[in-house]
């Protein structure tokens, strides 16, 4: 690759819309659909949504746990889940949120990005809360154009404790993970290839960092914001959250698209719908 992730997230931000569509096959979701919670039924209710958006949106966000839960056959559905995304046109961000140390951490980095690995995607969601530098067999792999989102900031509760405590540095946690991801794409133009995720429910805190003390989302590399319908997250919080920056941001509707199927028609047109929202009101929209 001779382009960075960023660089081309962005390329597809600007031909498809400001979209990412969750493949999220949970058990309730596959009964609500009609299907068996089963490998068959993951596989009709992934080929269904990739028919649907794949062709349309920036990208698509398989959740791992929900393949990984049917065993084999359902590692071999991702497979062809993350081949038939790509071959779409979509980027795949496979939400995998992985995070070890040493051997392990490469092992994932080399499942999930290595090219040609059955399992390679275009990006994946990683853990830093091991500390950021367990991280480096991603990163590294990242420095070749495959992407990688570092989880900073999350709209559950329950990461405030961790997320906003204060690190050595005087800095919430979140913005020393912001800092550390900043300092890998630095250098790297226009775009780098390492980013942050960032929950849309963030931004009723003021982007969730103190703007005030120079804490920032400016990490020269995309966000990925998931939490937009169902989880409440809507286009106006994300707009707030672009506000001031340059880097491609990438929002994430899983649930509120999802609900739609499995009529494939009405899948696209819920996508399309969230896409026109944030069209509205982003920058450049």
């Amino acid at each position: 690759m001779t382009d960075t992730f960023g660089q081309r997230l962005r390329d597809a931000l600007v031909e498809r819309g400001p979209l990412c569509v969750g493949v999220d096959p949970h058990a309730e979701l596959l009964g609500q659909w009609g299907l068996p919670d089963d490998a068959t039924g993951l596989e009709r209710f992934a080929q269904t949504v990739v028919e649907a958006v794949a062709g349309e949106v920036a990208a698509v966000k398989p959740q791992l746990a929900f393949f990984e839960r049917h065993g084999a056959a359902g590692i071999a559905v991702l497979e062809r889940t993350v081949a038939a995304a790509g071959a779409a046109g979509a980027l795949v961000v496979l939400d995998a949120k992985r995070g070890d140390i040493g051997s392990t951490a490469a092992a994932y980095a080399d499942a999930y990005l290595r090219p040609g690995a059955p399992l390679a995607a275009d990006a994946v969601t990683v853990n830093p809360y091991l500390g950021f530098e367990t991280l480096r067999p991603f990163l590294t792999l990242a420095r070749d154009g495959v992407g990688v989102f570092v989880v900073a900031l999350t709209s559950n509760p329950e990461g405030a404790s961790v997320q906003r405590a204060r690190a050595a540095s005087g800095r919430s946690v979140a913005a020393d993970v912001c800092s550390n991801v900043a300092a890998e794409n630095a250098g790297t133009a226009p775009y780098g290839s390492v980013g942050v995720v960032v929950g849309a429910g963030q931004t009723g805190f003021g982007h969730g960092l103190d703007q005030a003390a120079g804490e920032s989302l400016a990490v020269g590399g995309p966000l990925l914001v998931p939490g937009l319908g169902a989880q409440g997250g809507r286009a106006d919080d994300v707009r707030r959250l672009c506000t001031g920056l340059r880097e491609p941001v990438l929002p994430s509707v899983s649930r509120s698209v999802l609900a739609a199927g499995p009529d494939a028609a009405a899948l696209r047109s819920a996508a399309l719908r969230h896409r026109d929202d944030l069209l509205a009101v982003m920058p450049g929209g």
